[in-house]
């Protein structure tokens, strides 16, 4: 059937996501939040059903708890909240040398990993999308993308200097035709092997290791006392990793050994010498002295080479961005993979509303390249240690030089902020300002804001910080307002009417006069529930009754308090923190540096319009 093509004057949008995977439903599901002209295209014919990544660390869970979406996630989900070690002992005969909580970060709201099949995942944020009237068109694959060279244009914030072409495949109810789409932006977000990276001649920097692994989906007929706990294996007969899943399905990290996998003729991995029947039998020989029955089905399966490579560049002009596996790869054991990919997309949805609606210079995209290429290097460099270290033979009596459980279990607990996504430290830039640190030591800007409940003022009731931090793009304002003594509400009440100027920050970039279209106060006093009145507050520190926050224990005295010394406050002082909208602390400062969190906001925000 003959192909037609439409006019692209009429298919115009903000943002075309190429790619439906996790990093790419994260983005188009917060920019569809945030109300902008979204669409998102995938070349499968249907969304993933079985398999793939698997594994949602405890920020990541954080970061799906600000959108909303993490009640159904830790429901459905399988959690794993201890991990067993086995070694061989001094007889070479495998038994279990210790046991340790999976999550290793203090600070984790979550304490635990969930593991649930990546197309529950995705089902999660396709269903979000789908109440926002967004929805994933295909099978559609993109055939050409072209970015215009123009400065004048590509510096228009209203243009849409990007050109891509897409060719929708033919179907039993549907012709083949080729659609041209003008964007202002564009997500790569379309895996490893990219074709917007690709289409601009990104490379990928690294390289690929002599590590070859199966992974296997199945239900388990296993006398192993540890199969519904991640655990490591480390037996003379090669290694494996042991992740529960829901229900009682668990996945199975095979080592495998090249002439098991290996095409000696071209040197490439040919997956049809190898089979999940073949994979449980490898398994075996790991498990052993333990048995493991063949199941009644395998319910996925696939070998893979570890690679370790970070895309040259993330974006192209501050027009075209890749995102995810698109622009970085790694091993898949560490649990990383899907969660740096929607992390990737969480950083950047906040910044291309903010330049969409106006209220940002076009120069905050850059930040994105900045914080998360920083990330994704730092992820390999961790990852060549982890992968080094679990593909590593065992420290036995035959095997002096081996790795070492002792080795093992340190790597482990030391990479635990990193495992856990709670580690994340974003370096200075115009989003990151270290100046005034010392007035909250313990709350480091760069990372993100840490869990803490407070007792809400006008209720007693208690509340976790972070679920006050929604991802609705706005930045949260927290103003730690100390003991509300008669001369702290002097110095508050001079505070607020610095604030409340013309020419301060609050009312510089607030839109249509509205301060709360673009700020969200909370304001949090020292002090105990049953003294403290929010209404002796000035009015711009409450906008809301529920805005004033106590940190004092709940009325069971059993949560919640002590913030103010967890975090180094001073109660005698008014210290504003500057939270940004992905969650992450921008700036602290002061009341006395007012001035300071201005010249912070003018380096990336546009002031509104008189």
């Amino acid at each position: 059937m003959a192909s037609s093509t439409t006019s692209e004057e009429d298919n115009r949008v903000d943002v075309l996501v190429i790619g439906a995977g996790p990093a790419g439903l994260m983005c188009a599901n917060a920019l569809a939040a945030a109300n902008v002209n979204v669409r998102i295209v995938d070349q499968r014919p249907s969304k993933v059903a079985a398999g793939q990544a698997d594994g949602i660390q405890p920020r990541t869970i954080e970061v799906l708890q600000s959108y909303g979406l993490a009640e159904r996630l830790i429901r459905e989900g399988n959690q794993m909240h201890m991990c067993a070690f086995y070694n061989p002992n001094a007889k070479g005969v495998l038994e279990r040398t210790g046991r340790a909580p999976d999550v290793t970060a203090p600070t984790a709201r979550y304490p635990f990993e969930i593991t649930l099949h990546q197309g529950a995942i995705e089902n999660i944020f396709l269903d979000s999308m789908d109440a926002l009237h967004v929805r994933v068109e295909r099978p559609i694959v993109p055939s050409s993308i072209e970015l215009a060279r123009d400065q004048a244009e590509l510096q228009d914030a209203s243009s849409h200097p990007v050109r891509v072409t897409l060719s929708y495949v033919e179907g039993p109810d549907s012709p083949a035709r080729t659609e041209v789409v003008r964007a202002k932006y564009v997500i790569g977000a379309d895996g490893a092997h990219s074709w917007v990276r690709k289409s601009f001649g990104i490379t990928m920097d690294g390289e690929q290791t002599d590590y070859v692994w199966g992974v296997v989906d199945m239900v388990p007929d296993t006398n192993f006392p540890d199969i519904r706990n991640r655990t490591a294996i480390h037996s003379t007969n090669g290694s494996c990793m042991i992740i529960p899943r829901e229900g009682d399905v668990v996945r199975l990290y095979v080592q495998l050994s090249d002439k098991d996998v290996i095409d000696p003729a071209s040197g490439r991995i040919d997956k049809s010498r190898m089979s999940p029947e073949k994979l449980l039998e490898v398994a075996r020989k790991t498990f052993y002295p333990y048995t493991l029955n063949t199941p009644k089905e395998f319910h996925w399966w696939t070998i893979y080479i570890i690679g370790q490579r970070v895309a040259s560049r993330f974006s192209v002009n501050e027009r075209v961005f890749i995102a995810g596996d698109a622009c970085h790869t790694h091993s898949p054991k560490a649990g990383q993979g899907m969660n740096a990919s929607m992390n990737d997309t969480h950083n950047l949805a906040w910044k291309l509303v903010h330049v969409l609606r106006g209220w940002a210079d076009v120069s905050l995209l850059k930040t994105y390249e900045l914080e998360r290429r920083k990330y994704a290097q730092d992820l390999i460099n961790f990852d060549k240690e982890f992968s080094a270290l679990f593909s590593g033979k065992p420290k036995t009596l035959d095997n002096l030089d081996g790795v070492s459980h002792e080795q093992f279990l340190k790597a482990f607990q030391t990479f635990g902020g990193f495992t856990s996504g709670i580690g994340v430290h974003y370096t200075p830039s115009a989003v990151v300002n270290v100046t005034h640190q010392p007035c909250a030591p313990n709350l480091i800007i760069g990372q993100r804001m840490l869990p803490q409940i407070f007792v809400r003022a006008a209720d007693a009731r208690p509340y976790e910080i972070q679920d006050l931090l929604p991802a609705d793009t706005r930045f949260k304002l927290l103003l730690f307002v100390g003991l509300t003594t008669e001369s702290q509400l002097a110095k508050i009440s001079a505070l607020a009417e610095e604030l409340e100027k013309q020419d301060s920050f609050l009312q510089k970039y607030a839109r249509d006069g509205n301060v709360s279209s673009v700020f969200d106060i909370l304001t949090i006093t020292a002090g105990k529930k049953d003294d403290v009145n929010f209404l002796d507050l000035p009015a711009l520190f409450r906008p809301h009754w529920s805005k004033v926050l106590i940190d004092d224990t709940d009325v069971t005295g059993s949560v919640g308090g002590h913030a103010y010394d967890r975090f180094g406050i001073d109660t005698g002082a008014v210290t504003l923190v500057v939270v940004r909208p992905d969650g992450y602390v921008g700036m602290i400062a002061p009341s006395t540096a007012i001035r300071d969190i201005e010249k912070y906001f003018a380096g990336f925000m546009r002031p509104c319009a008189a």
